[in-house]
């Protein structure tokens, strides 16, 4: 979920092997390779739209859909399949290999599943999950499970319960059993589809902190952990968070505007300070791409290489970051 973004910004194939320019290096065409691979790209699917704006008054039960797409200024998603097609050759567009969808709100798995079936080598499933909801170990049984999604999801500051209590341990136990990488959103939340449709977002941004994930993820060795955003606006305590956990990764996505928390704080800089604690093998690339017509955050990605060049990250680093820590973790 992009953390202080603008609601109108942008949220079975051959993999590609697009050659895309790093620095001014080249070789004998003038390119290297380097391929790409994003870990935070949201799965904004019909059913998403339809559990976010259950119960609004202004919108009819018949075809909301595509009432609430015309007041966001998105294209209506369709089926999932439809939307797993559309994010393919988005991707084929931009040169990226491997994508990971998230599920952006609790119930809507199965769309995110349904993708990951239609594009097995593309796509990787993570779905959003409320641990407050009780059954944490049978619900997550049928996503890991029967779902066959990679990533839990946990956004503490929106759901209401702390990184470091009993429930948190109950996912992170059910992800040690299946094999799942826990992703925790931590520091500043805010969600700019919410915030366009008028929703209320009572987030306690007390609960989103780094140091308690890494109490509870000190305990079980065997689970990756990703906290998006370089911990949005907690970086300090997430390179804290790192250097005393091993198994915590820090993802680069969107436009990282908590750095204005930091004055004169540029994102050269903070990929340095990263690189220096996490070392290049814990920063994953992602953009935090979500709807269309936008698509994928090019953007996003230019920024992040021009950053990493400015800060001299070698180019081992750097396909480390873009491709190569996403394909360790998620295996074809």
């Amino acid at each position: 979920m992009e953390n202080l973004r603008d609601p109108g910004e942008r949220f079975e194939h051959a993999v590609p092997q697009k050659a895309v320019r790093i620095r001014h290096e080249a070789d004998y065409d003038g390119l290297l390779t380097m391929r790409l691979c994003d870990v935070h790209c949201h799965f904004f699917s019909t059913r998403f739209l339809e559990l976010l704006t259950r119960g609004l008054p202004e919108f009819p039960d018949a075809d909301r859909v595509t009432a609430v797409s015309h007041r966001l200024g998105w294209d209506a998603p369709g089926s999932a399949d439809d939307l797993a097609d559309r994010w393919v050759a988005e991707l084929d567009r931009q040169g990226v290999a491997r994508a990971a969808l998230i599920a952006s709100m609790p119930g809507d798995e199965e769309s995110v599943a349904a993708a990951v079936r239609r594009h097995p080598s593309r796509f990787v499933g993570f779905f959003m999950f409320n641990p407050t909801q009780g059954d944490v170990g049978g619900r997550l049984r049928v996503s890991l499970g029967d779902l066959r999604l990679r990533g839990i999801c946990l956004f503490p500051a929106m759901h209401g319960y702390r990184l470091d209590d009993e429930r948190t341990r109950d996912v992170f136990a059910a992800a040690s059993v299946h094999g799942a990488v826990v992703f925790a959103h931590c520091g500043v939340l805010s969600v700019g589809v919410r915030r366009k449709l008028g929703l209320p977002s009572p987030f306690d941004l007390r609960l989103g902190d780094p140091l308690a994930l890494a109490t509870t993820a000190s305990r079980f060795p065997r689970v990756p952990v990703i906290v998006p955003h370089f911990g949005a606006g907690l970086f300090r305590e997430l390179l804290m968070a790192v250097e005393q956990c091993p198994t915590i990764h820090m993802d680069s996505s969107s436009s990282n505007r908590w750095m204005k928390y930091y004055p004169g704080l540029t994102l050269d800089a903070v990929f340095r300070q990263a690189l220096e604690v996490a070392g290049a093998e814990r920063i994953i690339f992602g953009t935090d791409s979500s709807f269309f017509p936008r698509g994928w955050q090019q953007p996003i990605y230019a920024a992040q290489e021009a950053a990493l060049c400015a800060a001299g990250a070698p180019d081992d680093d750097r396909a480390k970051i873009f491709a190569g820590n996403f394909e360790r973790l998620f295996p074809l």
